[in-house]
């Protein structure tokens, strides 16, 4: 009878996956299968004490991950809470922090955006433009990694979280900050399966305390949506979805079409033309 786990650490097809009762194993998928991810909980078989193979996953509360034209990329999955690390240098990608939202708004996962090394002088720039986010109920959380991290704790606790974004941003800094003593045992298993890189290059979960987990996931510089429906888009929109269904076509492109709701909120000032603008490019996308 296959036992379950909690899939702890995720390198492509090899896994670290850790039982109830506190039982770690190196794992491997049957059939090379790919589509598990950073906190699936799935049944296995253990071979030895040391490792055992994947049998399939247990049913998902959520699933985040990204998908372009040619493939699909697993994120980390029954994530309550995603946290999308900025920071003013280097540059922030606005896109990819929009990008991230209407992920997470699809998938049903929380977002909040972290402004990590908050006292750099070019941070009151970046937290001027994040100002418009917080108006749509994104919270926004200052940090700087080494000194004030716990400002995280009490909208982390109790929830499985992860922390996504560019690479530079700060995310394992954090990460540790958080961890405090931890850091270094948690650490020993993904140095053996990484060859002792320094930068974060799988997704791994840690425990903060027996309620709240959190997911440190690898940089990344692209989000692809493919996955999300062109139909659906307004409704993961939270200053737009008032408008889903408003439209005279069903299939609306938000361009040149007539009756188009979005395009006239915007005409009148009632939205932001950024976020048409926005609107129009993920939309292109899913239709291309």
């Amino acid at each position: 009878m296959p036992d379950t786990a909690q899939i702890i650490a995720s390198y492509g097809r090899r896994f670290i996956v850790r039982t109830p009762a506190g039982a770690v194993f190196e794992a491997t998928a049957r059939k090379k299968r790919v589509d598990f991810a950073c906190g699936d909980w799935v049944r296995i078989s253990p071979v030895n004490s040391e490792q055992a193979v994947i049998e399939d996953y247990l049913p998902r509360q959520s699933l985040l991950y990204r998908q372009d034209a040619w493939k699909t990329k697993l994120i980390a999955a029954n994530v309550d809470k995603l946290f999308i690390v900025t920071a003013a240098v280097p540059a922030p990608n606005e896109l990819l922090l929009q990008r991230a939202m209407l992920a997470a708004e699809a998938a049903g996962i929380d977002a909040a955006v972290v402004v990590n090394k908050a006292d750099l002088p070019e941070t009151a720039a970046w937290r001027e433009k994040l100002s418009f986010y917080e108006s749509l109920g994104y919270p926004v959380i200052e940090t700087c990694a080494l000194d004030n991290a716990d400002n995280l704790r009490p909208l982390m606790q109790g929830y499985t979280n992860i922390f996504l974004g560019q690479s530079g941003m700060g995310k394992s800094t954090l990460t540790n900050a958080l961890l405090g003593s931890d850091a270094a045992r948690v650490g020993e298993i993904s140095t053996a399966l990484d060859s002792g890189k320094h930068t974060t290059t799988h997704a791994q979960l840690y425990d903060l305390n027996e309620e709240t987990k959190l997911i440190d996931s690898p940089g990344l510089q692209e989000f692809g949506l493919h996955h999300l429906d062109a139909a659906q888009l307004l409704r993961y929109f939270p200053d737009l979805r008032h408008l889903a269904g408003q439209c005279r076509f069903h299939n609306c492109t938000h361009r040149a079409e007539p009756g188009c709701a979005v395009k006239n909120a915007a005409e009148a000032g009632a939205i932001r033309e950024t976020r048409l603008a926005f609107l129009q490019r993920i939309t292109d996308e899913l239709l291309r």
